[in-house]
């Protein structure tokens, strides 16, 4: 791969992570200082599937969630903690019926772990700060990275390009330049 298109890709992660580091407000920061509320409290914040998926590994039913046919510019965060993970800028139609992005808008906020569960081995992505079951990561994704992040839409709250510098998330409008 080229240098050029290393420095396309790398650019906007490093001066997110950069915003990020410095604890912009402006960039939704309130998710560092978040703490994660007892099973109880998510039960009455969260609806049933989100619940499920978040807190209990679960996987939404393909082809019928919120976010995979979404084609709006914004951003995708936690649902229980708001901390930033994807971009609609990186989101393609992978065509499994679940909204597929080729790399996390801020990296650091995503936790990568091997799961074992289904007699194969698969990474499973977790968000950092409220530790939310998000999905899988695949390496049968498209350029530049060829992976594909397949998330549950219940994981995810999406903040339209419109309303994220009222919803703090001010810092990620230049991805929408």
């Amino acid at each position: 791969m080229n240098i050029a298109l290393w420095i396309k890709i790398l650019f906007p992660v490093f001066v997110i992570t950069l915003l990020v580091v410095a604890g912009d407000a402006a960039a939704g920061g309130g998710w560092k200082d978040f703490t994660k509320p007892d099973k109880e409290t998510l039960r009455s914040r969260l609806t049933p599937l989100q619940y499920e998926v978040t807190q209990e590994e679960g996987t939404e039913p393909p082809f019928r969630n919120e976010y995979a046919d979404n084609h709006r510019e914004g951003i995708y965060v936690d649902i229980v903690s708001g901390e930033p993970l994807f971009s609609s800028t990186h989101k393609y139609d992978s065509g499994t019926g679940w909204p597929s992005f080729w790399q996390p808008l801020v990296p650091e906020n995503i936790v990568e772990r091997e799961d074992r569960r289904l007699f194969v081995t698969r990474i499973e992505v977790r968000s950092k700060h409220a530790d939310s079951h998000l999905g899988h990561v695949f390496t049968d994704g498209p350029q530049p990275t060829g992976l594909r992040y397949c998330m549950n839409s219940a994981a995810m709250r999406f903040i339209a390009k419109e309303d994220m510098v009222k919803e703090g998330y001010g810092a990620f409008m230049h991805l929408f330049e």
